[in-house]
């Protein structure tokens, strides 16, 4: 149980952060302060995109990785209420006004395997673990991807980050759910061909 409550800490404070400060290098920060905190215990997932490339990888199994994932869900929601209760208004992730689905379907797609990769390729190959930069790769990664196209594709680069605001919205009697398809779809996608390249790649180490 003790990592599927990191697994909730991590992505609660991922999403609290993307809420009140929208700024890319707080949001990679505080991704690679809860990476270093919780992954001795739970990996530090935060990201079912995550926990879907390494669940391809046979890193985890197919009940903690849908345990993973329930449990980043609650905890990004509990970040969009509080979000909401504190700013009287839901949290909202989405994509510029002016950028098609398709458009920011392949922006998510694509930063999103870079963050699989950059995780894959730092905290789970055998050949590169342990290390002690891991965090602050994957940080590093989702702070570039949001300075990069996060004013386009909306950045989430994680199911949970972009359907938990859109959950949550509902209460507040405005519910945007047109975005809920593309958060889900962009992210595992790329989580699935990281996954894909990574065995690819690394096939003499296995």
């Amino acid at each position: 149980m003790n990592k599927y409550i990191i697994e909730g800490i991590g992505a609660f404070f991922l999403v609290l952060t993307i809420g009140f400060s929208a700024n890319p290098l707080a949001i990679g920060f505080v991704l690679a302060a809860m990476v270093y905190m919780g992954g001795y215990i739970s990996g530090g997932h935060y990201n079912p995109a995550v926990t879907l490339a390494i669940f391809i990888q046979k890193k985890i199994s197919q009940r903690d990785a849908g345990m993973y994932m329930l449990f980043q869900l609650l905890g990004a929601i509990a970040a969009s209420l509080i979000f909401l209760l504190i700013k009287q208004e839901p949290l909202v992730v989405a994509p510029g006004s002016s950028v098609t689905f398709n458009e920011a379907l392949l922006l998510e797609a694509l930063f999103t395997f870079a963050l699989c990769s950059v995780v894959l390729h730092t905290a789970v190959s055998k050949k590169n673990t342990p290390n002690q930069f891991y965090g602050l790769a994957i940080g590093s990664t989702v702070m570039v991807g949001a300075y990069s196209v996060g004013s386009i594709s909306g950045g989430a680069f994680n199911p949970a980050v972009g359907v938990s605001p859109a959950i949550v919205s509902m209460i507040s009697n405005t519910p945007n759910l047109s975005n809920v398809l593309l958060y889900i779809l962009g992210p595992f996608i790329g989580g699935v061909l990281a996954s894909l390249v990574f065995t690819s790649v690394t096939k003499s180490e296995k």
